[in-house]
């Protein structure tokens, strides 16, 4: 696995997550934020041919 494949793995790791928190806390903004960004890094991501796994999320 290359560099920009953990990477991005990892971010995606993160931001759910994130998201997990978010939403766990209440919220409602944040998860804005946080489902925004996560939906960004799974385009990069099938844009880039990186397999994104119910794992990775």
């Amino acid at each position: 696995m290359d560099a920009f494949t953990a990477g991005l793995l990892q971010r995606i790791r993160a931001t759910q997550s994130d998201l997990d928190q978010a939403r766990a806390t209440g919220d409602d903004f944040l998860v804005e934020v946080e489902q925004a960004e996560l939906e960004d890094l799974q385009r990069l991501a099938a844009e880039h041919g990186v397999p994104v796994s119910v794992s990775a999320c």
